[in-house]
């Protein structure tokens, strides 16, 4: 519940922020996936950025982390997310919350292995500039 009441707190901050895709950044690694800025805002030295991702059926994000904490919301589909032990650390079905901590300690990957589209909506607090994420190699595991 702390999780759904920080989201609400950032949300409401970016409510009335609506702003064209034009913060440049690279997007998730899979083919087809796409990314589209929907709010962003700065606030002291922190980039908050909403944006939709849409992940294809068979498709993922491509191993990385991020430099600052994601919080994201399953508005349809499911996603399988794996940690660097090659692990499954949670499968997140439509309605779901996820939050990401920050660091290259963190390395992780986000798969559908549904029929359809993934679709989340994502909330980057991030340090000022940062990208979306940093690519990561893949920790030896037998997935992409």
């Amino acid at each position: 519940m702390r999780n759904l009441s920080r989201i609400g707190a950032v949300g409401a901050l970016l409510a009335g922020l609506y702003l064209p895709a034009g913060f440049a950044h690279a997007t998730p690694a899979g083919p087809g996936v796409t990314g589209k800025v929907i709010a962003q805002s700065t606030v002291g030295g922190s980039d908050y950025i909403l944006r939709e991702v849409t992940i294809p059926p068979g498709q993922g994000t491509g191993w990385h982390y991020h430099d600052g904490t994601l919080y994201a919301y399953v508005k349809q589909g499911t996603l399988s997310h794996f940690d660097s032990t090659c692990k499954s650390d949670g499968v997140y079905s439509k309605g779901s919350f996820v939050e990401e901590p920050p660091g290259a300690g963190h390395v992780h990957i986000g798969q559908n292995l549904g029929a359809t589209d993934l679709v989340l909506e994502v909330l980057y607090v991030l340090p000022h500039g940062a990208p979306f994420s940093q690519d990561a190699p893949n920790p030896g595991c037998d997935f992409q």
